[in-house]
């Protein structure tokens, strides 16, 4: 049974098709690498993913369960929205840390407005915000912060930032982990710590889709990858498959281009 499937997203902005009937599934353990040109609709697929835009038409489905289907105005309530948006974690490009609070106080947050919410939060709000900041502390350890934790982002470096990032998106134990080119605001000495993390996370089994123009860390780490091209999936398969064989001429131009091949 796929943990994610996506059948027949469309995405309009005015008169501008930007997604024109995606399809795909993802089996659990699996990392999925979009690759494509910059406006091919990968961003926008991602943030469909994440209810941070409402696709037009379509069904999103997570371990069998329909959590979103554009004809069915019921699921697209915003009180459930919210909670459907917890099966994903997205980490963004430029890291979107809230640059008041530290990089431990940063992983927990989401976390405690959660807590808030639970009945015997304040009878046991200090036991819970007791585990919520081991949790995170674990966390960063896992990323390699276990020094930063009481640093404000503007003590961090970019890649530090980025891997507080994926700590956060982890904290609420996502069914999918999404990343949106999670390399391309870094300076390019910094990108490898980043990459090192998510292939920890491969390894680990985390179920992931991540957009990339990283075409190496993509044949290494995946084990799919779909081609994006004029808001369509133009190729689908095992990397070896996509890399090494494209059956699209479109495909061979952009490997092309981004690979030397």
């Amino acid at each position: 049974m796929p943990v994610l499937e996506v059948r027949n997203i469309e995405k309009s902005f005015d008169n501008t098709e930007v997604l024109k009937g995606i399809n795909f599934s993802l089996e659990k353990g699996e990392v999925l690498a979009i690759i494509g040109s910059s406006g091919s609709g990968k961003t926008t697929l991602l943030r469909c993913l994440n209810f941070l835009e409402r696709p037009d038409c379509g069904q999103i489905l997570v371990n069998d369960n329909i959590i979103f289907d554009a004809q069915d105005k019921r699921t697209q309530h915003e009180s459930e929205v919210r909670k459907k948006r917890l099966h994903f974690g997205l980490v963004f490009q430029s890291f979107n840390l809230f640059p008041q609070y530290t990089a431990k106080k940063n992983v927990m947050l989401a976390k405690e407005l959660l807590a808030k919410e639970r009945e015997d939060y304040k009878t046991n709000r200090r036991q819970i915000k007791k585990e919520i900041e081991k949790e995170a502390e674990e966390l960063l350890k896992s990323v390699g912060l276990q020094d930063k934790m009481d640093l404000y982002p503007h003590q961090l470096s970019g890649g530090q930032q980025q891997r507080v990032a994926i700590a956060r998106a982890l904290a609420l134990n996502p069914d999918i982990l999404c990343f949106d080119e999670p390399t391309s605001a870094l300076d390019p000495e910094l990108t490898g710590e980043v990459l090192n993390v998510i292939r920890l996370l491969a390894k680990a089994n985390t179920t992931m889709v991540i957009v990339t123009h990283e075409m190496q860390f993509a044949r290494d780490v995946a084990t799919k990858v779909i081609f994006m091209d004029e808001g369509v999936v133009c190729e689908e398969g095992a990397p070896c498959d996509v890399f090494g064989n494209p059956k699209k001429e479109r495909t061979k131009h952009f490997l092309e281009h981004y690979s030397g091949n």
